[in-house]
């Protein structure tokens, strides 16, 4: 498939066929390559980068799936949303090949991290973290696809809702506090009224800064890619599996302390 071609099938929220999915190299490198291309095609029609989602790196998902290591894809101006102060929000799924709901931790960037990438100079890096609900999508019939599918299909991404932004200077002192705060937190996930599943921070990579490091390494290894840049919006991952998602739903997370959750509604 072309690039052109997979930017038709995100704006229309077709599946691809079996024709086309033997078609795609097993080559993670020349995924992410097509993948930027697909970028370009979206900056070229004037959408806006806004930062980067990390998906697959929950590693207790990974067998169901089989895809065993993380991957990234951009968060774009129309696909990014901020929820009401009563953190709440609604959105539009009509367009979005078999969606599913991520509840994950956000950063908010101050700065492009420095050339050494460590936990303390990941922190100094970061203004702010907040709750969010990542809409992931795949354009494979039935989610079955390998990693290099997901790299081509723009890292799976569909939608991000980002909730209140608790500044990191307010809960952590360095880097080794954020990581220890954020591994030993939890969520539910809640559809309906009902608790359909708990989350660890710590299956993100043993935590979403840790998820934030191994992000930021591969993609400065990644040739052509951009660098993460102040004010850019980072999401790190899934503390659940994917839920499936039908309009007319509406779910919820709840955080531990200090982060509130989020609710949204689907149409």
């Amino acid at each position: 498939m072309t690039p052109q071609t997979l930017l038709d099938h995100i704006d229309q929220g077709h599946l691809w066929s079996d024709d086309a999915v033997a078609s795609i190299p097993d080559d993670v490198a020349q995924a992410y390559q097509t993948a930027l291309q697909v970028r370009k095609l979206r900056e070229a029609r004037g959408e806006q980068p806004r930062g980067f989602k990390i998906g697959f790196t929950n590693r207790s998902i990974w067998e169901r799936y089989q895809v065993f290591e993380p991957i990234w894809g951009t968060v774009w101006n129309t696909t990014l949303s901020t929820a009401n102060e009563q953190g709440e929000g609604t959105v539009d799924i009509s367009h979005m090949s078999q969606p599913r709901l991520e509840p994950e931790l956000v950063f908010g960037m101050r700065c492009t991290p420095p050339s050494e990438l460590t936990v303390q100079s990941l922190f100094e890096s970061i203004d702010w973290m907040a709750s969010g609900f990542e809409i992931v999508q795949s354009h494979a019939l039935n989610w079955k696809f390998k990693v290099a599918d997901t790299v081509t299909d723009s890292g799976l991404h569909a939608h991000l809702i980002v909730g209140q932004q608790v500044p990191l200077k307010d809960v952590a002192a360095d880097g080794a506090q954020l990581h220890a705060l954020l591994a030993a937190m939890s969520l539910e996930l809640v559809n309906a009224g009902k608790v359909v599943e708990k989350g660890s921070a710590t299956n993100v990579l043993d935590s979403p800064l840790m998820a934030l490091l191994h992000f930021m390494k591969t993609l400065r290894q990644c040739p052509g890619a951009p660098d993460v840049k102040a004010g850019d919006v980072i999401t790190t991952g899934t503390w659940t599996d994917a839920w499936p998602l039908v309009a007319g739903q509406t779910w919820q997370s709840r955080y531990d302390s200090p982060l509130t959750g989020l609710k949204i509604k689907l149409v």
